[in-house]
C-alpha cells in the first residue's frame, strides 16, 4: 500500500560564484531527503531548477539551499490563465509535455495546475496570449 505524500514545488535559482558545490546533490546528501527535479536549465555559470519536495520537509530544503547560496521561491501556482482571453481552442493541449490541459465535459479548457513544470511551451502556443508564467 503506497501512501500519498503532499509535495511542494520550489523554484531554485543559483549561480556559480564562490560556492561551486552541486547544490541539489549537497542538500540531498546533507538532509537525506529525496528531491524530484521537474525541470532544469543549467549552463556553466547559472541555473534554474523546478523541484518537488515533501510538504513537511519544504522548510528544511529551502533553508539548506539558501545557506548554499541559492535563491529559493515556493511556487504556489503553475501556469496562469486569463479566462476572458481564452477561446478554448486547445492549442495548449497538444504542446504540453505534462498533460496539464484538457477539455471538461462542456469543452471548456481545464487545467491540472499541480502537473505544470513551467516550461512555457503553452504560452508560446496560445494564439490569444491567455496563458502566462507566474512571476
Amino acid at each position: 500500500l503506497r501512501r500519498e505524500v503532499a509535495e511542494m514545488k520550489l523554484l531554485v535559482n543559483f549561480s556559480k560564484g564562490k560556492n561551486n558545490a552541486p547544490i541539489i546533490a549537497q542538500v540531498v546528501k546533507d538532509t537525506g531527503i529525496l528531491i524530484s527535479v521537474e525541470r532544469a536549465v543549467i549552463d556553466s555559470s547559472e541555473g534554474e531548477a523546478l523541484i518537488e519536495v515533501p510538504d513537511d520537509q519544504c522548510k528544511l530544503i529551502r533553508t539548506s539551499m539558501t545557506r548554499l547560496g541559492a535563491t529559493v521561491r515556493l511556487l504556489e501556482h503553475g501556469i496562469n490563465l486569463n479566462a476572458s482571453e481564452c477561446v478554448d481552442c486547445g492549442a495548449c493541449i497538444s504542446i504540453c509535455p505534462r498533460e496539464v490541459f484538457s477539455f471538461d465535459a462542456d469543452w471548456k479548457l481545464a487545467i491540472a495546475e499541480d502537473r505544470c513544470i513551467l516550461c512555457g511551451k503553452c504560452v508560446d502556443a496560445c494564439p490569444h496570449q491567455a496563458l502566462t508564467l507566474p512571476l
